[in-house]
């Protein structure tokens, strides 16, 4: 990749792990998140300005095949090496460079492309939706999760989200317990909103396709609109898809635009969970999203139930999109009880506001920031 001296370069990459408290435990088949872990990116450039990224995932290493350590590891040993002193402005190709050292490894892709997305939206004095090819909407609708695991809790949980007009929208985390616990469980918080919010589901691959051909008729009945990734095969979603009516998502078995290609060409799913960690990116995810829409899929965006940096990342793309008929679940930091940025994100009337400033339109707060950051975490990797 050729440099430009005419254009600025990046300076230095720093990496740290932020660990930050959650307001509850929140229970996934897979397992149970007590805290949040972020491994949060600076790319320093040449003419001062500086990008911001964040790799971020649910559980540690129970939901996906990176965690906040591995993807430090991965950003200071083999990408930031490989991109300090080049074009900072050469985005794609920057990608494309690190994309042949580095095959998979994700989150960290993502975590480093919105960084140098970030840094160029500011210096060109615009949102970084527009390097995305512009927004539709400044506004999205916000589902909440409710995953403590207790329906009595979970009730009243919900009953404070409507009463605060924060959420009107519910996905339930179920899979942990028997079949007929928790459709009881769907059923029981259902009829207690009533007509007041939608309720969903997602069982994070917890049962086989015989448990799941049984239990989807029965969520339907109890009163739930959308089933997430009931089972680990894309094969099996499929056939399970052309059995019922109720939509049908997909969310762990996404992992790119190869993979939402062959989901789409075997008719395999209702709905796509666009996450741009898990695609690898923002321009994967805007792929991912582009496959969906060919294929006549609807979207959902969809969460690692990041930090504010990937949160408000997401919002710039799914912001752009053509189609958000499931709106979105970008409602990671609300999970997070300590603010880390100088302003808080704006949520409101059951939607997130996207921010107008340049780049992602967000500033964290360093003194929080370093509050909360891991001993010893911090590593940086300088042009020589």
């Amino acid at each position: 990749m050729s440099i430009d001296s005419n254009y600025p370069v990046i300076e230095r990459v720093e990496t740290r792990i932020v660990d930050l408290p959650t307001i509850r435990p929140h229970r996934l088949s897979v397992g149970t998140m007590q805290s949040q872990s972020l491994m949060l990116l600076q790319v320093i450039c040449s003419d001062g300005v500086t990008g911001l990224g964040e790799g971020t995932t649910i559980a540690g290493m129970a939901y996906g095949h990176e965690s906040p350590e591995t993807m430090k590891q991965t950003v200071d040993t083999y990408l930031a090496p490989a991109i300090v002193g080049k074009d900072a402005t050469r985005i794609q190709a920057l990608m494309t460079h690190v994309g042949k050292l580095v095959k998979m490894n994700h989150f960290a892709k993502s975590a480093l492309e919105t960084a140098l997305l970030d840094a160029h939206g500011k210096r060109l004095g615009v949102p970084l939706s527009e390097l995305l090819g512009g927004r539709r909407r400044d506004r999205l609708p916000v589902a909440w999760t409710l995953a403590s695991g207790n329906t009595a809790q979970d009730i009243d949980e919900a009953e404070k989200m409507l009463a605060l007009r924060r959420h009107n929208v519910f996905k339930l985390k179920i899979g942990a317990k028997a079949i007929k616990t928790d459709i009881q469980h769907v059923a029981d918080i259902k009829k207690a909103l009533g007509d007041r919010a939608a309720v969903r589901v997602d069982i994070n691959m917890a049962w086989s396709e015989t448990q799941a051909a049984w239990g989807i008729p029965a969520l339907a009945d109890a009163g739930c609109e959308l089933v997430e990734q009931p089972v680990a095969s894309a094969a099996a979603l499929g056939r399970l898809m052309r059995r019922f009516s109720i939509p049908l998502m997909a969310d762990e078995v996404l992992q790119g635009p190869e993979s939402a290609f062959a989901i789409a060409k075997e008719s395999g799913s209702d709905v796509f969970a666009v996450k741009i960690e898990q695609s690898g990116g923002l321009f994967a995810a805007q792929r991912v999203a582009a496959i969906a829409d060919a294929a006549g899929i609807e979207l959902y965006g969809g969460t690692m139930l990041e930090g504010a940096v990937s949160t408000i990342a997401s919002a710039h793309l799914f912001a752009s999109f053509a189609n958000l008929q499931w709106g979105t679940e970008l409602f990671g930091p609300l999970l997070i009880t300590e603010e880390i940025l100088t302003q808080p994100l704006e949520y409101s009337d059951f939607e997130l506001t996207v921010p107008t400033g340049p780049g992602l339109g967000i500033t964290l707060n360093d003194a929080q920031v370093q509050r909360f950051t891991r001993p010893g975490s911090i590593h940086h990797v300088t042009r020589s």
